[in-house]
């Protein structure tokens, strides 16, 4: 690989990098999803815990995506895995139903009055070039 073609693929890894960690921290802090978390389970002083709990989190989701790891586990774990990725996944779907109230207040500050479908569609469209290129770049070669 070239030297210019190195710095590329540099710059875009790290760029987004920063937009995807941008978007998860905007997300986590408009929504308050780890202060409602503790308001409901009745747990405020252990907020701490569960902001350390999303930082080794998303720094083991890093990790696991750069390198292919095998894991040798009991089968019977990957049972408690599917629940607690469920229950992610859970959480994850009623917070985007409140983002979703997110996108009128945008269209409004950009001044898009009316047409909200050019950002869904710019969100869309933005979404399927990036999965083409991650595809036809990384899984190809």
């Amino acid at each position: 690989m070239t030297t210019i073609k190195i710095i590329a693929v540099s710059f875009l890894g790290i760029a987004s990098g920063l937009a995807v960690g941008s978007g998860f921290v905007a997300f986590l802090t408009v929504l308050g999803v780890i202060p409602r978390l503790t308001q409901l389970t009745k747990t405020m002083k252990m907020i701490q815990q569960y902001e350390w709990a999303v930082v080794i989190g998303a720094l083991t989701g890093v990790v696991a995506s750069l390198r292919d790891p095998v894991l040798h586990i009991w089968p019977y774990t990957l049972i408690l895995l599917g629940v607690t990725g469920g229950i992610f996944v859970g959480m994850l779907a009623a917070a985007l139903t409140e983002v979703l109230n997110v996108l009128p207040i945008l269209v409004k500050r950009i001044r898009l009055d009316g047409e909200i479908i050019i950002l869904i569609m710019a969100i869309v469209l933005g979404k399927i070039v990036g999965s083409l290129f991650q595809w036809l770049y990384f899984v190809d070669h």
